[in-house]
């Protein structure tokens, strides 16, 4: 009997996870699966005619979301249509709560029999811990990226929420150094990168004040060979930025070329976000920073629940990462605190042996991440045709 399955992705990470999950869910039923939804290349590949390109969700900025509000509720509405009409076997949310959530409520309200299943969980332990509570009523299953958060469902009274694993421990032969690479890493002058961000407003935050405080290393006489890996579509952008800079970075360019940097990285200034787990399983100790606009930062002060926005010190469970926000994102502290971070000081090795514990932390045995999920999607599947 075929095997119906819907699935929502509106970001390139979620349409990676989206991919795998899809290849491994063909594995198990053969020509016995369907797939349908919204999905981005990497599903594409696998056999997804996505309702509409996931680009026309590329919104950034509150003018940009009011601006297109009526645009983004419209495909919500056609998006919960489709699925219900479509009446799959089990509907797979991932990431991108904003769209996907509401999406899965009116789902929930029109066919209470469908299944549905988020896989990668929103942020309930950061802010907003109350959607934990709500997500009872309209989701099934949460699979969780992070190996903190099935307690943190726990505590919130939220739905089931298990732990399949990150997909960054499946890439780690591409993070690390072999052998050569190793002794560049030790190697004179150290590479420093600057990570400014994988969005144009990030780029326009932060890229002014590194390029600050990498000059005032400069001036204390530090030595550095300085790379700044980036995205193609944020070429021109950071091309332009660094123009004005006094010490000009090797600009390299797309994700291959961004591994090969981070293996032979002494260190790393980085804006907080996903980079930080992934800087920390390369091995490489950073120093991290972000900016946002004055109506955000307001936003966010009064929404955050948890000391450290640094993913990996979450992860770690302690904060051996320094991190600068906002009004503290200065080039002062940031190059003071790059000065330890590329010498062999305390700060250093403190760091160094935290992210030694991360493969522990975040292992998830002998199954990738991909095989866990698609092992409780298809137990999620069975337990509604049986109910």
């Amino acid at each position: 009997m075929e095997r119906r399955v819907f699935l929502i992705a509106t970001e390139e990470s979620g349409d990676r996870l989206g991919a795998n999950l899809m290849k491994v869910l063909r594995q198990r039923l053969g020509d016995a699966v369907r797939f349908e939804g919204v999905g981005g290349r990497a599903m594409a590949r696998e056999g997804l005619e996505t309702l509409f390109p996931i680009e026309e969700l590329s919104i950034i900025g509150l003018a940009a979301v009011i601006r297109d509000l009526p645009k983004i509720l419209g495909l919500i509405k056609e998006t919960a249509i489709a699925v219900t009409e479509a009446a799959p076997d089990v509907l797979v949310i991932i990431d991108s709560p904003d769209f996907t959530h509401r999406v899965a409520k009116r789902v929930r309200a029109k066919d209470p029999k469908i299944p549905i299943v988020n896989y990668a969980s929103p942020s309930v332990w950061a802010w907003r811990p109350g959607r934990a509570r709500a997500m009872l009523k309209y989701i099934d299953h949460v699979l969780a990226l992070l190996p903190f958060e099935p307690e943190a469902y726990r505590r919130l009274h939220g739905p089931p929420c298990t732990y399949v694993g990150h997909p960054l421990t499946e890439q780690l032969s591409s993070l690390r150094p072999n052998a050569d690479e190793a002794t560049r890493r030790a190697g004179s002058p150290p590479v420093l990168l600057v990570l400014p961000g994988s969005r144009r407003s990030e780029i326009r935050h932060h890229m002014a004040v590194f390029g600050q405080a990498v000059a005032r290393l400069q001036e204390q006489g530090v030595g550095f060979e300085l790379m700044l890996p980036t995205m193609p579509h944020l070429q021109e952008a950071v091309v332009d930025a660094v123009k004005g800079w006094p010490v000009q970075p090797q600009v390299v360019i797309g994700e291959q070329d961004k591994r090969a940097a981070f293996r032979i990285a002494h260190a790393a200034l980085a804006k907080s976000g996903t980079v930080t787990l992934e800087l920390a399983l390369a091995g490489v100790p950073m120093v991290t920073a972000y900016r946002v606009g004055a109506i955000e930062a307001f936003i966010l002060r009064r929404a955050i629940r948890v000391s450290s926005v640094i993913l990996a010190n979450l992860v770690i469970g302690r904060e051996v990462i320094p991190e600068f926000l906002q009004e503290d994102c200065t080039p002062e502290k940031l190059s003071q605190a790059l000065g330890e971070v590329l010498l062999d000081s305390a700060l250093r090795r403190e760091q160094l042996e935290a992210f030694a514990t991360l493969d522990a932390i975040m292992s998830t045995g002998n199954q990738p991440p991909s095989v866990r999920a698609a092992d409780i999607v298809l137990a999620t599947m069975h337990k509604a045709r049986r109910g």
